[in-house]
């Protein structure tokens, strides 16, 4: 076991503040990572200020962090896939039980028994619960280590293993594709992401949005229509025509304006969460065979695929850079939308704390 310096909320009144963490020493199939960069999440302010108590209750001290790309500082005696200097990555995931039907299909995401880079039951005792990648290193079993191609830019790659997989894998499971017509409802984090890749799989891809002066920023991430979703003229003109939505808005809103855009057999993914549930009226589903769904991370695999399609069609996250000091005046911001699109932490500046 060693220290490793890491920013934690002590609790969820507190700001995050430096602390030093535990961590294993590697064990034969662990890999020790040098933290590069690690992209910050709005899971990371809600589970920082135990805002999802009733779902997933903060244990403090916390250390968020699930977008983390780093170096390869050492290798277990059984590790394969990896070896010292590499450039990796870490996403949501860093354990599941390997055994359920969905781990054997290389779903690991919907594991009962997963273990989430924070937050969750530690099974090596090194700590209460597993700590994330605001802090200068991590250990992980090298089964949920990810390869980060070498023409990514390292810092905005560190969102790819959030967002972009959130975005991607339903993108992938609803056969998005070329002539397909695809929405993206929102345009932040995750939304900037979603009309990127619909954009790459040669989808017509058509922003909502409620802010006119987002236009021009869509189009520059490759949306073909922006549709400002406050104008029920705007809305009415695409009735019926939509193939597949991705909403990525955790407020509350009409969810049925956007059903009632979906073709016959089309689809609407929720990737956003709202904290309340969404009033659906059933006829808009049943009228066209049209079907709501939500969609998380994508598994292991998935989530390599995504970021070696990043890396063939030269994508990555738009980031703001910050030294982790400012890390509770990004979570302010992030709070209130005052970011394009995420945050990258550069960790070399823990060294200064």
């Amino acid at each position: 076991m060693y220290e490793a310096k890491a920013y934690s909320a002590a609790n969820s009144a507190l700001p995050l503040a430096p602390i030093s963490i535990p961590r294993r020493d590697p064990t034969e199939r662990d890999v020790q990572i040098e933290i590069l960069f690690c992209g910050i999440c709005h899971s990371d302010l809600h589970y920082a200020r135990d805002e999802w108590h009733d779902v997933m209750p903060a244990v403090y001290p916390c250390v968020p962090g699930h977008e983390i790309v780093g170096r390869v500082r050492q290798v277990g005696s059984a590790v394969t896939k990896f070896k010292t200097g590499d450039l990796v990555g870490v996403g949501c995931l860093v354990d599941s039980d390997h055994t359920c039907d969905n781990c054997r299909s290389g779903e690991e995401q919907f594991c009962p028994n997963q273990v989430l880079t924070y937050g969750s039951p530690d099974k090596h005792k090194t700590a209460p619960v597993t700590y994330g990648g605001y802090s200068d290193s991590i250990v992980v079993d090298e089964r949920f280590v990810l390869r980060i191609p070498a023409n990514i830019n390292l810092a905005a790659a560190a969102p790819l293993l959030c967002a972009g997989i959130t975005t991607y894998s339903p993108m992938r499971h609803w056969n998005v594709s070329k002539g397909k017509k695809v929405g993206v409802v929102g345009l932040g984090g995750l939304g900037h992401m979603g009309v990127k890749f619909a954009h790459a799989f040669g989808a017509h891809t058509v922003v909502f949005t409620t802010s006119p002066n987002k236009t021009d920023d869509a189009c520059r991430l490759g949306a073909d229509e922006v549709v400002v979703s406050k104008n029920a003229d705007e809305m009415k003109k695409h009735a019926s025509s939509f193939d597949f939505i991705l909403d990525c808005v955790a407020a509350p809103h009409d969810i049925n304006a956007y059903i009632n855009l979906l073709a016959r057999d089309g689809n609407i993914t929720m990737v956003g969460a709202p904290e309340k549930p969404l009033p659906v009226a059933v006829f808009g589903l049943i009228v066209g065979r049209r079907s709501f769904s939500g969609s998380p991370i994508g598994g292991i695999a998935e989530t390599q695929e995504m970021l070696d399609f990043c890396s063939e069609h030269n994508i990555a996250a738009d980031v703001e850079v910050i030294p982790i000091q400012k890390v509770n005046e990004a979570y302010e911001r992030m709070a209130r939308s005052d970011v394009k699109y995420r945050f990258s932490i550069d960790m070399a500046s823990l060294k200064s704390q």
